[in-house]
């Protein structure tokens, strides 16, 4: 891959800005690194207590049937994979990641208290059935607005925060394997707050109260809000000034459109310099070769400067940057399309497991009894191991006995795999589950077969999240424009979200032309929905190897240094 052109300050340029506290020592990333996972946990427990129950208070407390109730619940998942990527726009385009962070997680208070009201306050629900009057009463109008008023801010602000935080962690350090570790703790401490939210807290609102368990959501809250700004000093701020990136991009797309008509050769190209700058200097770089017909958009023509050499018409005119960022999106794109192909058989794989779990032992001990809902957390747990273990061992082995690490983009392929035995594993498991079903002659019957039998499957499931999530995560981070960081790790939110749309149309697919998933899954062959799922998990693999051995990656090392040197110089 051809070197990228040299970034080139002028109007549209981000700026890079630190403290004196940040600015005085070389590893002020690690000086603000507690404040950044400190401040992820807290928000991310807060949200995880009243999101994984959601289904669950909205069928005891406001009276929905289980299918109104999954709808809500899906419908505020689906959106809230949106929401990140609004709040990168945001971040990358006007207030940048601090102020962007800070107004998400007070969004996110106000939506946790709203909620935590309607757990308070009786008049904000309806009675619940079961307590003498009658039939059960639907929440009013006036009850589900203010219910849904409460959910829009608690998933607008738990948007905002989730992976902008990530890119605002990463900006606090100046090279790509300290950002390296940083996206791994990033991930460790979004899913131990998972962890804690799936159990402890679903444990208090279903046992204990709902007010209590969502006053505690609000809590941490408050606790991930006050630590995040206690840590405002100690970070390295980028702010962006004046325009729009995503303008910028849609320029160049314009200005190449526009000039269609104008060959290309070795003509003159803008570098975003003044005219007396560019007849001094003679190692501009060219455009790359790749989706050349862009290149147009860089090629001065009559008209396109004006007398001082800045651009008349930025609509007909870009610098040679503006045209390379374009094509490293674009260059991005069939990766990121393995990343919505990988993350679709966990989504079946998840959904699936909880309906193995209701026909399976749940017992644990002799007086508990493990929620079906829970069993997420054999993913969970697994992904925190994995992590440390990699990051304090493995890692740091691989550097001193081969001088080597793992890319991100062998770290992903290591997920991809990991994946495809953990899709072939289920299968195995349902058959027997399907086999002791069958030998017991039983029928809608708790088989005899206990659910951590479910645990080895996902627990590697957890191990190959551990290696592509933060993976996928630092790639981006690291290959997207400088301009762009923001958005860099949002757009793993993205695919995620697609990925779970996707998810459930293979499974109404599968409903639809065989009889593998009826509503009693004994009567089915879940089995053989794994196996086509490990099928299709193999083939992306296969897709992702491809990709991953074409891609080259952009001369990072460069825009690191010229981040340093912007921070220094500040």
């Amino acid at each position: 891959m051809e070197k990228p052109a040299v970034q080139c300050v002028d109007e549209a340029a981000t700026k890079v800005q630190s403290s004196p506290a940040a600015r005085s020592n070389n590893n002020g990333g690690w000086i603000s690194f507690p404040f950044i996972i400190g401040s992820m946990a807290g928000l991310s427990l807060a949200a995880a207590g009243w999101n994984n129950n959601l289904i669950v208070y909205l069928i005891q407390e406001f009276n929905m049937n289980s299918v109104s109730a999954a709808k809500v619940y899906n419908m505020a998942n689906g959106c809230s994979t949106i929401f990140p990527i609004l709040g990168a726009v945001v971040a990358d385009s006007f207030l940048g990641c601090f102020s962007v962070i800070w107004i998400s997680s007070f969004i996110s208070l106000l939506g946790a208290l709203l909620l935590t009201f309607t757990a308070a306050i009786d008049t904000l629900r309806p009675q619940r059935c079961g307590y003498g009057w009658g039939e059960c009463r639907n929440a009013s109008t006036s009850q589900l607005t203010f219910l849904y008023a409460a959910l829009a801010l608690a998933y607008l602000g738990n948007g905002g925060t989730r992976f902008t935080i990530g890119s605002m962690g990463a900006n606090q350090f100046q090279k790509p394997k300290h950002q390296a570790i940083f996206f791994n703790w990033y991930t460790f401490a979004l899913h131990t707050s998972n962890v804690i939210g799936s159990t402890v807290l679903l444990y208090i609102e279903d046992n204990v109260s709902w007010v209590l368990g969502f006053a505690i959501c609000v809590a941490f809250n408050i606790l991930g809000l006050t630590i995040f700004l206690s840590g405002q000093r100690l970070y390295r701020h980028i702010e962006t000034q004046h325009e729009s990136p995503f303008v910028s991009l849609a320029q160049v797309v314009v200005a190449a459109i526009r000039k269609k008509s104008f060959s290309l050769g070795g003509e003159d190209y803008y570098h975003g310099t003044k005219s007396q700058d560019s007849a001094t200097r003679t190692d501009f770089p060219k455009p790359s070769k790749f989706f050349r017909f862009l290149n147009r958009a860089a090629l001065v023509t009559e008209g396109d400067k004006k007398q001082d050499g800045l651009i008349a018409e930025p609509w007909k005119l870009c610098t040679v940057q503006q045209v390379e960022d374009l094509k490293i999106l674009i260059k991005l794109f069939p990766l990121w399309t393995t990343g919505l192909f990988l993350y679709t058989p966990l989504v079946i794989q998840a959904s699936l497991a909880i309906l193995q779990a209701l026909k399976m032992d749940r017992s644990f001990g002799s007086h508990f009894k493990i929620p079906a809902g829970s069993v997420v957390v054999f993913t969970l747990i697994s992904t925190c191991i994995t992590i440390t273990f990699t990051d304090r061992v493995l890692f740091p082995l691989l550097n001193r006995c081969i001088r080597s690490s793992l890319t991100p983009l062998r770290r992903v392929g290591i997920g991809h795999l990991l994946t495809v035995v953990s899709m072939a594993l289920s299968a195995l498991v349902e058959s027997k589950r399907i086999k002791i079903v069958k030998s017991h002659h039983q029928n809608n019957v708790v088989a005899p077969m206990s659910v951590f039998w479910l645990a080895p499957q996902l627990a590697i499931t957890g191990i190959g999240l551990a290696f592509h999530s933060p993976g996928y995560a630092g790639f981006y981070y690291q290959e997207f424009p400088s301009s762009l960081k923001s958005t860099s790790t949002a757009v793993v939110a993205v695919f995620v979200g697609a990925a779970f749309y996707l998810g459930n149309g293979v499974m109404d697919l599968v409903q639809s032309v065989t009889g593998w998933l009826p509503e009693n899954i004994d009567n089915g062959r879940l089995d053989n929905v794994f196996w086509v799922v490990c099928v299709l998990g193999a083939a992306n693999s296969v897709y992702y190897l491809v990709c991953a051995s074409l891609y080259k990656y952009k001369n990072v090392d460069q825009e690191v240094n010229d981040s340093i040197d912007k921070i220094d110089s500040n």
